[in-house]
């Protein structure tokens, strides 16, 4: 293989167990997002905007949908002669195979696999955020502050910095001091999940941390401060803009809503650095004489004959007469029936929501339907429940 000056790790084997049913089969960068696409279109979209083209897609917790959708790559243009993106499970050595054990062991686990490329720097990212980022402004300005390794911050609520990892940075920005979600903050430089390391500093650390017996094989909690004992030179990248960590029920709910605020927070009609996606072919959206939308965002082939408002529609979506859909996510091929009301709710891809049923309510926590589900006529779904398929 031909050298590269930066590779991409993309972290995308957790459960997301924090997503309930939505991921009970499904990893959590598979699962759908704001009408077209799924959350790993973002970083796979960032890596190809950035101009970075080698990504390796570190795979674990029920793949096989994450994988099908990678495929070969090319509609984030990752489909190259020299390079492209490249689905890494886990494997047998040897005798045995060993489950990543850790977001550092994962990387250490494919040191082979960077090593092919010789890059000077390997970028290594979380798959289950939204955002626009540009990769390669983050690597200049680490090369800039010669760092061995560069952690990109953004200033959140201090109300809520005991929710991530802090940075404590002095006047150039080179950080003192990392708190894994500290009860007294003195900062509120929060860690996104996006780090640029030198590549011989990050294969050194990895190698000691794995040869720890003690490590739990973390970035956050082992990797980040050993090098800070060692008083290696690592520096805060400021980030401004939009960026959701969407981990939760509700913070799934809350970035698919953040769509339909004006102006969208998150622009992603830009013609200057697209998400890309990998999309059905589908004939437009169809809204019949009696059907009423408001303030929706609404993807191609769905067909609304009731009333739809402050909603997310993902493809193929069938909204019957006499239906209401309020301040909801409806996921793709999903049927809402007649006389059936969703409210505050995420119905997953599959579902059908019968005749008169009553899914989420006005307040409260966010109820879900998963994936295929079936809801007989005139079920009812409380605020915060959430109603998996029955298994036969």
């Amino acid at each position: 293989m031909r050298k590269k000056q930066c590779v991409a790790m993309l972290l995308a084997g957790g459960q997301g167990s924090r997503l309930g049913i939505l991921t009970k089969e499904m990893a959590k960068p598979a699962v759908p997002y704001g009408g077209k696409y799924r959350i790993i279109d973002f970083p796979l979209s960032n890596c190809s905007n950035s101009g970075i083209g080698v990504v390796g897609v570190l795979t674990q917790y029920q793949p096989l949908e994450l994988n099908a959708y990678i495929g070969s790559g090319s509609p984030w243009d990752l489909d190259l002669t020299n390079g492209g993106v490249f689905v890494l499970p886990p494997y047998v050595k040897g005798k045995r195979g060993e489950w990543y054990r850790g977001t550092a062991n994962a990387i250490y686990q494919n040191i082979g696999f960077i090593q092919q490329f010789n890059p000077d720097y390997v970028l290594v990212l979380g798959g289950d955020h939204i955002y626009k980022m540009d990769y390669n402004a983050m690597l200049t300005y680490h090369v800039k502050k010669q760092a061995d390794a560069t952690i990109a911050v953004l200033e959140v609520p201090w109300k809520e910095t005991g929710s991530f990892g802090i940075m404590d940075t002095d006047a150039e920005d080179r950080i003192v001091k990392f708190e894994e979600k500290p009860k007294q903050a003195k900062s509120n430089k929060a860690s996104m999940g996006v780090y640029m390391f030198t590549w011989s500093k990050l294969r050194h650390h990895l190698e000691r941390d794995e040869a720890d017996p003690k490590s739990s094989n973390d970035f956050g909690k082992n990797v980040i401060p050993a090098m800070l004992r060692e008083d290696q030179r690592l520096y805060a990248y400021p980030f401004e803009g939009y960026w959701k960590d969407v981990g939760t029920v509700e913070s799934l709910w809350e970035s698919n809503m953040d769509l339909l605020r004006q102006p969208m927070p998150i622009d992603l009609d830009d013609k200057r650095w697209r998400i890309y996606a990998r999309n059905p072919g589908m004939p437009p959206h169809y809204i019949a004489p009696g059907g009423k939308v408001d303030s929706t965002l609404i993807t191609e082939g769905c067909e609304v004959f009731g009333e739809v408002r402050g909603s997310v529609l993902f493809a193929g979506v069938q909204v019957e007469a006499g239906a209401q859909v309020l301040d909801a996510v409806v996921m793709p091929r999903a049927i809402v029936a007649r006389g059936a009301k969703i409210q505050r709710a995420i119905v997953a891809e599959d579902a059908v929501i019968g005749p008169g049923c009553l899914v989420g309510e006005p307040e409260g926590d966010i109820a879900v339907v998963g994936p295929g589900a079936v809801l007989p006529a005139g079920t009812v779904v409380p605020a915060g429940a959430q109603i998996e398929a029955a298994t036969s």
